[in-house]
């Protein structure tokens, strides 16, 4: 009889037939994608015309032998493949979402159940976010999630649902949300009193932990219904999702944590949450967007070149619309008004990003050298707040001193420091304007040099990576880097022997 491996067949012929026969054999299924193997009884496989008798196994004789081995090795490679790319699918997942300069950035949402109500709880919700240089600008923070069972929102604290949703069964006393997947936003400054929870009601937005870690966290509090009364009938949420303010963050699900543990103000008596519970955000640029926000361009005071953005670093989908910056459409009134979909409006350059990082090398001293970094916005309807840039280079590990910027280094691996957060100093120039005259903040940094290290060949002088607000900026190609001219490689000694013969042809005109 013949029999089909996965489209393999293989010939199997009964060698002996008894009352029972000494072998089984396996048989191979496909099912959805995933490979089996399942032990069964030949007896099932084989036409009961056959024979008359109670089989319960099989012999193979050589040749099925032989077909089997080679069939258990064809599906070992196939096995083998499936895993490899299940790993890769895994390790590119992971990778998106990893970054190597803030490997512990992320935003955790912790909810504290701080009583128990008739038919629900009240839980405190506090949004830490834990990243070193990337915040959440205006419009801020948007958080939704799936309820387990049917849950409603009767009031909220601190923050309120974009939409109430179907509540028509209830009577009296009406709930603040009734949606399954309630979106859930930030007040705004300056509500009552009544309606405010601490550290709520700053339009969503979050500072970065590196850069002001009192204005990075969000809270709230809200009274859930029909929900469970005990630690043990509670169901979590799930399906969280956070917009900051647009896509490119991915929640993990909700976990069970330890109790978090409070001080009373006079700080002498501990309390703790009846339950709590964990839920991890972590950012990936490439879900963001699928181009860079920002470029880099290089200069040098010993070259005269100027390496620009690369050519649509950004994406030249906004070349159609974009406003010319001596153009009348570039001083009409409202242009600067943001709209709803915070759709940009771009000033028309080569590269058409929004914002553009320039690095100047701009003195060389003999113990130390100086750069200088400038920022600007090409955005007619984007300012930016509490703006951060990030800077990779090997000789940040000696920065003297950062003139009009606040300076932190960053050292996500002790043994290295080779990165730095610059970040606009309080009511000076942590506001970077739109793009205009005034779209534009600068700096200078004065770095110790390292004699082992130092040098202004090949684009040394030139950062590693550039961040802007957390995303990695495009750098131009390093072949197009400022170079340094022939004659500063010159040999000292054809140097002096030009000096002699200059000096020998004066001396003979005298």
């Amino acid at each position: 009889m013949s029999l089909d491996w996965i489209g393999k067949p293989c010939l199997l012929r009964v060698v002996e037939v008894t009352q029972t026969i000494k072998l089984e054999t396996q048989k191979i299924q496909s099912s959805e994608g995933a490979l089996h193997l399942i032990l069964v009884p030949f007896k099932s496989l084989v036409k009961k015309s056959y024979w008359s008798g109670e089989l319960d196994t099989v012999e193979f004789d050589k040749s099925a032998e032989d077909c089997y081995q080679s069939l258990q090795c064809s599906l070992l490679a196939e096995m083998k493949l499936v895993f490899l790319i299940a790993l890769v699918s895994m390790i590119v997942s992971h990778a998106a979402a990893y970054d190597p300069l803030d490997p512990n950035g992320n935003i955790t949402i912790k909810w504290d159940v701080m009583s128990w109500t008739a038919d629900g709880y009240v839980a405190a919700v506090t949004m830490n976010n834990f990243q070193m240089y990337r915040h959440i600008i205006s419009p801020g923070w948007t958080l939704s999630w799936s309820w387990a069972k049917k849950e409603v929102i009767w009031s909220m604290v601190g923050a309120q649902t974009t939409e109430q949703g179907d509540c028509s069964k209830f009577t009296g006393n009406i709930p603040h949300c009734c949606k399954k997947t309630p979106v859930v936003v930030d007040l705004l400054p300056g509500v009552p009193y009544n309606q405010q929870y601490s550290n709520c009601c700053k339009g969503g937005v979050m500072a970065a932990w590196g850069q002001d870690p009192t204005s990075s966290v969000s809270a709230f509090q809200v009274s859930v219904g029909l929900a469970g009364t005990s630690n043990k009938t509670v169901k979590l949420p799930k399906n969280f999702t956070l917009l900051g303010p647009g896509p490119g963050y991915t929640c993990g699900p909700a976990k069970v944590v330890p109790s978090t543990v409070f001080l009373t103000p006079d700080r002498r008596r501990k309390t703790q949450a009846l339950m709590t519970w964990n839920v991890t955000c972590t950012y990936s640029q490439f879900l963001a967007s699928k181009n860079p926000t920002c470029c880099v361009s290089f200069s040098s005071f010993y070259n005269e070149t100027i390496t620009p953005c690369p050519t649509c670093a950004c994406g030249c989908q906004n070349k159609n619309s974009c406003v010319k910056s001596n153009s009348k459409e570039s001083h009409k009134r409202g242009i600067n008004t943001p709209k709803k979909d915070n759709t940009p409006l771009l000033q028309c350059t080569h590269h058409m990003c929004p914002v553009r990082v320039h690095w100047h090398v701009k003195v060389n001293y003999k113990d130390y050298w100086r750069a200088k970094v400038a920022v600007t916005n090409f955005n007619y309807r984007m300012n930016y707040t509490e703006w951060t840039l990030v800077v990779q280079h090997p000789n940040l590990n000696n920065v003297t001193q950062v003139f009009s910027f606040d300076y932190k280094p960053l050292v996500p691996y002790e043994s290295i420091n080779d990165t730095g957060m610059f970040y606009g100093m309080k009511f000076y120039n942590d506001l970077l304007m739109e793009a205009g005259p005034f779209g534009n903040v600068q700096s200078e940094v004065l770095l110790q040099k390292d004699k082992n290290t130092f040098s202004l060949k090949q684009g040394w002088a030139f950062p590693r990576k550039v961040y802007f607000n957390g995303d990695e900026c495009m750098l131009p190609p390093p072949d197009t880097y400022p170079y340094l001219p022939n004659s500063a490689n010159a040999n000292p000694t054809s140097i002096l022997a030009m000096a002699a013969s200059l000096l020998l042809v004066m001396l003979s005109m005298g």
